[in-house]
């Protein structure tokens, strides 16, 4: 069935010249970095846990110095968020509002660093770190997918920030952002990190986020300016049909998230897929 859907498709685009240099054109828009590309072998054969390896309960809550604890000592990568704060300090949380893992309803980018010890995650003891304090509790033991949060156009300053307090790192690592921006700026600045492009069906995604934008970013169609060696896409919207065929023309690596279960881990590994996991152990 797949084979005759691409011969109707191939049917249809040299029937029409105008639909042949659209097809074109959006092969040539999904395109990612294919020269020149940094190494990705020792990022591969890791499974990552996403957020650190946190409890479902929040116990061991996300982002925290023991969620990433806890994966070194399962010898698992990790994914994490950076954020700036008031203070221009990189603080590791997914979210920019604390409200839902600190009850507050502040901006985490209107609070200093050193204010940030007095807001406890999920109602545990932990605060939320520092990416200099994950660093040593990493220490290089385990690979990192970082994930650049910007906010409120601090996009080149979260990004300086970060190249700052990875220097000397000898830890292996790499960015992604949902901003294609942030994505193009490592491009530009720092194209020796392995650097991927987040995404996921986006429509209805939120108000902040128009249809049009919503379509580009749903769909890769940035990739051209930002020319990602990765790309990580949403489990459930990995049948999007410009993803797939960034995977099989160019052979873009995917990392695929969130992983629930091990159904869902397996069918992304067979096809060369690395994954963010969280809630369970992938080995077992």
């Amino acid at each position: 069935m797949q084979i005759l859907l691409y011969l109707i498709l191939f049917w249809v685009l040299v029937s029409s010249p105008f639909l042949f240099l659209l097809f074109l054109f959006w092969m040539f828009a999904i395109s990612p970095r294919t020269m020149n590309r940094p190494s990705f072998a020792r990022l591969m054969g890791w499974d990552y846990a996403h957020r650190g390896y946190y409890s479902k309960d929040q116990t061991i809550p996300e982002n925290s110095l023991p969620a990433f604890a806890r994966a070194v000592e399962n010898e698992f990568g990790v994914e994490l968020d950076v954020h700036l704060t008031k203070d221009g300090k990189l603080a590791v949380l997914h979210d920019e509002n604390l409200k839902r893992m600190c009850g507050t309803d502040l901006n985490l980018s209107d609070l200093t660093s050193s204010e940030l010890k007095d807001r406890k995650l999920a109602g545990t003891e932990n605060s939320i770190p520092l990416f200099t304090d994950v660093l040593k509790v990493i220490n290089g033991k385990i690979p990192m997918v970082i994930e650049v949060k910007p906010y409120g156009g601090n996009i080149s300053t979260l990004c300086e920030r970060l190249c700052r307090e990875l220097e000397g790192y000898s830890g292996v690592y790499c960015i992604e952002s949902f901003d294609p921006r942030a994505v193009y700026w490592f491009k530009k600045h720092r194209p020796g990190v392995v650097r991927g492009q987040l995404s996921m069906r986006m429509s209805g995604y939120g108000k902040d986020v128009s249809r049009p934008v919503a379509f580009v970013a749903s769909n890769l169609l940035a990739n051209f300016l930002t020319r990602p060696d990765f790309i990580a896409y949403c489990v459930e919207d990995r049948r999007n049909v410009s993803f797939r065929l960034c995977k099989r023309l160019y052979g873009v690596q995917e990392f695929s998230w969130t992983i629930h279960t091990p159904k869902d881990a397996a069918e992304v590994q067979k096809t060369g897929g690395l994954i963010i996991f969280e809630y369970f152990d992938p080995r077992k």
